[in-house]
C-alpha cells in the first residue's frame, strides 16, 4: 500500500480533486492526502460544483497546511504548480503534474481539468498496483498515510522563503 500526497498552492482545487478521484480509483488499495504550501479558508466553490457533478462531495473539505509531518508521511508526491516551495524527501518518489489552477475559471474548464486529473489518478492506481514503484521500498513501514507514524528521513525543502513551516 503507497500513500500518495498531492501538493499544490492553496490545497483549493487541483489537489484536492486529486486526492478525491485517487481515493475513489484506489478504492482503500492505497491512500491520499493533499495539502497546500500557502492553503486558502475552503475549496473553491467551482471545483465543489465540478465534483459534485461526478458524485464527490469536497464541501466539507479544508485546505491545509503543507507541513513536515504531513511530508514524512508520503511514498509518492504530486506536485501541481507549488514550484520551489515544494519539499524534498530522500527516497520518495516525485511526480509533477502540469496543471491549470481552476480558480475562477468558468465550469466548462474546471470539468476538463477534473476529467484529466481522473485520468492521470486513474493511471497512477494502476501503476502503484502493478509494483511500478522502485523509490517505496525505500523506508520502514507499509506506504500507508498514517499521521502517528513516525519517519526519520532529513526533510529538504526547496523554498528559499521559509515557507515550509514545520
Amino acid at each position: 500500500m503507497a500513500c500518495v500526497l498531492f501538493v499544490c498552492l492553496h490545497n483549493a482545487g487541483r489537489s484536492q480533486m486529486s486526492q478525491a478521484l485517487f481515493e475513489r480509483a484506489a478504492a482503500g488499495r492505497h491512500t491520499a492526502l493533499s495539502a497546500g504550501t500557502t492553503p486558502t479558508e475552503r475549496v473553491h466553490p467551482e471545483v465543489v460544483e465540478a465534483m459534485r457533478e461526478v458524485g464527490i462531495d469536497l464541501s466539507d473539505r479544508r485546505p491545509q497546511l503543507l507541513t513536515r509531518e504531513l511530508a514524512e508521511q508520503a511514498d509518492v508526491f504530486v506536485t501541481m504548480g507549488c514550484g520551489d516551495q515544494c519539499p524534498y524527501i530522500p527516497g520518495r518518489r516525485y511526480i509533477d503534474w502540469e496543471l491549470p489552477d481552476p480558480k475562477g475559471r468558468p465550469l466548462e474548464e474546471v470539468r476538463a481539468t477534473r476529467d484529466d486529473i481522473e485520468q492521470r489518478v486513474n493511471a497512477l492506481a494502476v501503476e502503484l498496483d502493478r509494483g511500478r514503484t522502485s523509490d517505496l521500498g525505500s523506508r520502514p513501514g507499509d506506504g500507508a498515510c498514517d499521521p502517528g507514524d513516525e519517519r526519520d528521513s532529513a526533510l529538504l525543502v526547496l523554498d528559499r522563503h521559509d515557507r515550509l513551516a514545520g
